[in-house]
């Protein structure tokens, strides 16, 4: 049997991690961007959420995939061949892209995220079950460059299938979001790209699905504040603060915010703050796109075919983008 191969690259290292939680808490209103949720705490809390009835998202695309699979993988082998590399970005349990192994048949499985820390466990379960199949792992933030390390068995320069499930093209602005999907495009090399999108809703159910009774999403949310600690050497108290999420309509996105309450002063090795009452940290923005105008920022990436699959309802939504 073969073992994963794994990959951690150096700009994900603590030392640009700690540069950029130390730049974002020291803005005029202070923020982080959400990969510092995910510790491997964090990711266990994220799998939590998914499994909570209010959030929507991961179901809904799960039945999508279950519903269309076959035909996604008909329009995807028509672009890459029979066998594509599958590069999974932000990757997690890998849960999402096995399941579109047996129809997708990739030649090699890439897993990208920020660590490689939570990924270990689940590729060495995913090689037991696919022995042949070439699988790698590669801790990098992708949301900076998105450039594959050389050597990656099985990942040659033809097309590749990237994968970008659960709507994570949200959690960027407009213009981040189109210089990602640029980036995308590139690394497809003359392949595609099939993207989970979340289009706008209800504030009600988008309020729901963000700040659950069971207070799951508070904790993700707080267990940012102990990441924070442990990289960057921070006195955050925990207690001190509390989960905030609000629909700005305006804008099309929840966000999510760490509030404090009550004056606090928060020091790490180089920096401080005082946190007024009620000041808070900005942890994520997740912007809903409409189909229309998600075709759009993929035409602008360079994209010039796409196609759109949904559940009966129009909850949610699968892009399949090339060319």
């Amino acid at each position: 049997m073969k073992v994963p191969h794994i990959v951690q690259i150096e700009d994900g290292s603590a030392r640009g991690l700690r540069q950029d939680a130390h730049e974002g808490l020291l803005q005029a209103r202070a923020a982080i961007a959400p990969k510092f949720f995910y510790n491997a705490l964090g990711s266990r809390l994220f799998d939590a959420i998914t499994a909570l009835d209010a959030y929507y998202l991961t179901r809904t695309e799960a039945a999508i995939f279950a519903a269309h699979g076959a035909a996604m993988a008909h329009a995807v082998h028509a672009v890459t061949g029979p066998h594509p590399v599958m590069v999974d970005l932000g990757a997690g349990n890998c849960e999402k892209a096995a399941s579109l192994f047996e129809v997708i048949g990739p030649s090699a499985y890439v897993a990208v995220d920020i660590s490689v820390d939570y990924l270990r466990q689940s590729l060495l379960a995913l090689q037991r079950e696919h022995p042949a199949l070439d699988i790698s792992g590669v801790g990098m933030d992708f949301s900076q460059r998105l450039v594959l390390p050389a050597g990656l068995p099985g990942v040659g320069s033809g097309p590749r299938l990237m994968f970008y499930p659960g709507s994570s093209i949200g959690n960027f602005a407009p213009d981040q979001a189109l210089s990602l999907l640029a980036q995308m495009h590139r690394a497809a090399c003359g392949g595609a790209l099939l993207i989970g999108v979340d289009p706008p809703k209800s504030s009600r159910v988008l309020q729901a699905a963000y700040d659950d009774e069971l207070g799951v999403t508070a904790a993700f949310n707080l267990n940012a504040l102990l990441n924070l600690n442990a990289l960057l050497g921070a006195d955050f108290r925990v207690a001190q603060w509390q989960h905030v999420a609000l629909y700005n309509e305006t804008a099309s996105r929840i966000e999510m915010h760490l509030q404090a309450r009550e004056d606090t002063l928060v020091t790490w090795p180089g920096g401080q703050r005082v946190f007024r009452a009620d000041e808070r940290i900005h942890t994520e923005n997740s912007y809903k796109w409409s189909p229309a105008r998600f075709t759009q920022l993929l035409q602008e990436a360079g994209f010039k075919q796409v196609r759109r699959w949904s559940d009966p309802q129009d909850a949610f939504g699968v892009f399949l983008a090339w060319g």
